[in-house]
């Protein structure tokens, strides 16, 4: 009879870790691809902008394009920045800039800055696919798209 209980029990545990990996794998593979091109289009519509869509879902507004060098995806660049939801609630600003390579960034902001010349300024608008994703990160939850204003300073090579 004991044999039979611990045997029950061993059972029972290890179908909740089944189901409470199911339930965690679950949360971690939500598709935020139409929530987030709602609230991207919805954004555009209420700020009456004109945004370029890609196609892998990636939107930009170039309001100056630059006349300097134009970065690839794997340049080093300078770039100032604002970056907030689409609720305008800002994460994150870098007001003098910062350099970094385009190959270590979110693939929004590899693929979103080429298409501004040095001097460039605009917007991306970067659905989660293109940013972090499901996890998210300290300050920015999973599923969140995110916006920044763009200021393209310098392309380092």
């Amino acid at each position: 009879m004991k044999f039979l209980l611990k045997a029950l029990l061993l059972i029972s545990l290890f179908s909740c870790n089944d189901s409470e990996e199911k339930i965690t794998n679950n949360l971690n593979t939500v598709d935020f691809t139409a929530q987030n091109e709602q609230e991207i289009q919805a954004f555009i519509k209420a700020n009456n902008l004109m945004a370029e869509k890609t196609e892998t879902g990636l939107y930009y507004v170039i309001d100056e394009p630059g006349e300097g060098k134009q970065p690839n995806t794997s340049s080093n660049v300078t770039v100032a920045y604002k970056g907030y939801f689409t609720n305008g609630n800002v994460f994150d600003e870098s007001k003098e800039g910062i350099s970094f390579g385009l190959n270590r960034v979110i693939p929004g902001w590899t693929q979103g800055i080429p298409f501004f010349k040095e001097g460039g300024k605009g917007m991306l608008i970067i659905p989660s696919s293109l940013a972090y994703g499901n996890s998210g990160r300290t300050g920015i939850p999973g599923g969140a798209v995110l916006v920044f204003d763009i200021n393209l300073i310098k392309v380092n090579e």
